[in-house]
């Protein structure tokens, strides 16, 4: 089944087999999905006593990665290290976060969740897990796990792509 295009851009192409047609398919449902995570983050409000998006990345990050550096936790959360320093600053005086020199090399300083992020971020975590699980409830794990695959594939291949550009 093809979706329809929201632009003429997007038409599909005159493709000769079913596996060409389903990459397709695919392409144009990835552009969307990354269309409509980027108006997600462009809709990011600041009001006071919100967290953005990209804060919650921070936050989801520490709750996943454990104590880190602020370099290594804006790679998770895809913002850049001086952007990630200024977030960090903000959820610390809200106390959601905590840093703490590494033991092991005075200079480093590592970040970990307070109580409070831990309980924010699980509460998030509640709220979307709910909605993840109505969106993809009709598929099955092993549909799942294919879907997982694919995705990481593309993203090792933007970030050759990425590493390409960059080199070239």
């Amino acid at each position: 089944m093809m979706y329809p295009s929201s632009t003429e851009s997007e038409a599909p192409s005159k493709l000769v087999g079913p596996r060409e047609q389903a990459v397709e398919e695919f392409g144009l449902a990835f552009k969307r999905a990354m269309g409509a995570v980027r108006r997600l983050r462009g809709r990011d409000t600041h009001r006071a006593g919100e967290l953005s998006y990209a804060q919650f990345g921070l936050l989801f990050g520490l709750a996943e990665g454990g104590k880190m550096a602020s370099s290594e936790l804006a790679l998770c959360a895809d913002v850049a290290p001086g952007t990630a320093t200024q977030m960090l600053d903000s959820l610390a005086a809200a106390g959601l976060i905590e840093r703490v020199r590494s033991e092991t090399d005075r200079r480093s300083v590592l970040i970990s969740l307070t109580a409070r992020g831990s309980e924010l971020v699980a509460a998030r975590r509640a709220r979307y897990q709910g909605l993840w699980g109505a969106a993809l409830g009709e598929f099955s794990g092993a549909e799942l796990r294919s879907a997982a695959a694919v995705l990481d594939r593309m993203r090792a291949l933007f970030d050759e792509l990425g590493r390409d550009e960059l080199a070239g």
